[in-house]
């Protein structure tokens, strides 16, 4: 192993993918972590001074790459693999949950998720699960029969590594409160359930400083997926909607996000994220009165990312999410009364296709 990196102060302003040891607060370090062939790039672990050790929140990716950086990182704040008491994750997708599972076996770490995560770890790890692309029927009732085709023709999705996905040592409960020794003082974390992301998702405020370890819910530069997860709920966008106005309802923080820079207000982030939502709300019913009934071909007329793209433009993996996010859109203005929803089973799936009118 390569020398230990420096333990640097964070810069907001700086490249946040950079690998190191950044201190973003008092006794607390951002550690990124690489997502090879994700568009992500990166994901940040934070260390927490914990007593004669660690808590981690959230733990990176299982890659040979993630686990060398995390122990460089480790070996940076005079501690190794050992050292490390617990793993808070913040939901159950791979880039957060999967090293923690790993390092547990060779290290006896705890690791603590959501309870409202239970649902989905336990599709990933049934033997019996499908091997269908797991969106599959979501995408048959957006109308994209293609987009199946595609996916069918790519394969099905690798099976899931038992020993990255055992169940934790503790499901976490909605405003549970969690200790944390740091030397200067004693840290408590609050534990908020924010669904949206996934159904399980969620935050930990750290109130007395101001702090928001945010996870994938509010993210500082892109607006997170909506509901990519094996167990899906019936309005994922609605309950993110709900979850961005909880945060705003609780005192304001600095964020610090999963992807992305820290720095900034939780609150203002979360006012620019509902204010996207509202105008993809407008944007989405405005072309079904044009004339496009279903998600799909709502998605062929909206423009994705920041750069205005076409879903056509986009990869298998993004165009995936992005029909999927378009009928979640939709599905809550039908909900509110602004769109009229029907559904009416396909002859040759037997999947029911959704279709909006205004």
């Amino acid at each position: 192993m390569t020398a230990a990196p420096t333990v640097t102060d964070d810069d907001p302003d700086g490249d946040w993918t950079t690998p190191g040891v950044f201190r973003s607060a008092p006794g607390v370090y951002r550690i990124p972590l690489p997502l090879p062939q994700d568009g992500l790039r990166a994901v940040n672990v934070y260390a927490l001074a914990d007593d004669t050790g660690w808590t981690l929140i959230d733990s990176g990716w299982a890659i040979d790459e993630a686990r060398d950086l995390l122990g460089k990182a480790m070996a940076a704040l005079g501690s190794g693999f050992g050292d490390v008491r617990r793993f808070l994750v913040t939901h159950a997708h791979r880039d957060h949950y999967t090293l923690a599972a790993v390092l547990r076996r060779e290290y006896g770490t705890r690791v603590l998720l959501g309870a409202g995560e239970r649902p989905n770890l336990e599709v990933i790890t049934d033997p019996d699960r499908p091997r269908d692309e797991p969106d599959r029927t979501r995408l048959l009732r957006a109308g994209a029969a293609g987009l199946v085709d595609e996916l069918g023709r790519a394969g099905p999705w690798p099976r899931p590594l038992p020993e990255e996905w055992e169940a934790p040592d503790e499901w976490i409960a909605d405003r549970a409160t969690i200790a944390v020794a740091d030397p200067a003082g004693t840290r408590t974390l609050t534990a908020v359930e924010t669904p949206g992301h996934t159904r399980g998702h969620l935050v930990f405020a750290d109130e007395a400083h101001e702090l928001l370890f945010a996870g994938d819910h509010v993210l500082p530069r892109i607006t997170p997926s909506i509901g990519l997860q094996p167990s899906p709920v019936a309005s994922p966008l609605g309950q993110f909607l709900d979850s961005l106005r909880l945060v705003r309802s609780r005192p304001d923080a600095t964020l610090l996000p999963a992807h992305g820079p820290v720095g900034g207000s939780a609150h203002a982030r979360t006012d620019e994220l509902l204010a996207h939502h509202d105008v993809r709300l407008a944007q989405c019913r405005d072309t079904v009165a044009a004339g496009h009934p279903t998600a799909d071909a709502v998605a062929r007329v909206l423009r994705w990312t920041r750069r205005e793209r076409r879903l056509e433009d986009m990869d298998l993996f993004n165009r995936t999410l992005a029909v999927l996010e378009t009928g979640a859109h939709l599905d809550v203005l039908a909900d509110l009364g602004e769109l009229r929803r029907t559904e009416v089973p396909d002859a040759a799936t037997g999947v029911a296709v959704a279709t909006y009118t205004a």
